[in-house]
């Protein structure tokens, strides 16, 4: 199974953002502990390069790790260098698609509008992170997909269990999940770890729910 296959069928893409890097370790554990298995780390994470170095090693493939909030080409490579195995973007950015796909690594810019969204394809993208999703909902979702069906879309931006199963049936291949999974504002002590990995449990459930 390729890599893009194996995010794919994992569903759910926890996004790490505005967390201590002590913590981020920790933070990954509980998440493979309630069932997620594909995580991002956004690149303004002080010593962002370090900490993919080391959940890569933690966790090897048990655990597929990408850079987040990726804006040239210059981060996207020192990530990929890193162990990043895909790259999220929050715009169309073609140069720094095309870095991405020279090293093999998985690319996920974000787009909103269809136009953004064949854009960001034709330029080599393999997933358009859908971005902000919330703007318009699932129903908007399910209209651009209606035209673009060959193209892998993955909502982000307020999706939560409530609206999870509605994303998936209006098309997404998977879906991002921010502050709605991982709440890095809270303090990271051992109730919040295991507060994360049951919620990961819930929105594992939700994805398999909404598949069937």
């Amino acid at each position: 199974m390729t890599l893009l296959k194996k995010i794919e069928e994992n569903g759910l893409v926890a996004i790490i953002r505005g967390a201590q890097p002590e913590n981020i370790l920790d933070i990954a554990r509980a998440l493979k502990e309630g069932g997620i298995k594909t995580l991002e780390i956004t690149v303004e994470t002080p010593r962002v390069l370090t900490l993919i170095e080391q959940v890569t090693a933690e966790f090897g493939d048990d655990l597929i790790v990408g850079a987040g909030t990726v804006l040239d080409p210059e981060t996207a490579r020192a990530a990929i260098m890193a162990g990043a195995k895909f790259i999220f973007s929050p715009t169309v950015d073609p140069e720094t698609i095309k870095m991405t796909k020279r090293y093999g690594v998985i690319s996920i810019p974000g787009a909103l509008t269809p136009t953004e969204i064949l854009t960001a394809y034709e330029n080599g993208a393999d997933v358009i992170k859908v971005f902000p999703a919330n703007a318009f909902g699932p129903k908007y979702l399910k209209g651009v997909h209606g035209p673009l069906p060959h193209i892998p879309l993955m909502p982000t931006g307020g999706v939560d269990l409530t609206n999870l199963e509605d994303y998936i049936k209006a098309g997404g291949i998977a879906v991002g999940l921010g502050s709605s999974l991982v709440n890095t504002k809270q303090e990271i002590n051992e109730v919040a770890l295991q507060e994360l990995t049951n919620k990961s449990k819930q929105f594992v459930e939700a994805l398999k729910q909404a598949r069937q």
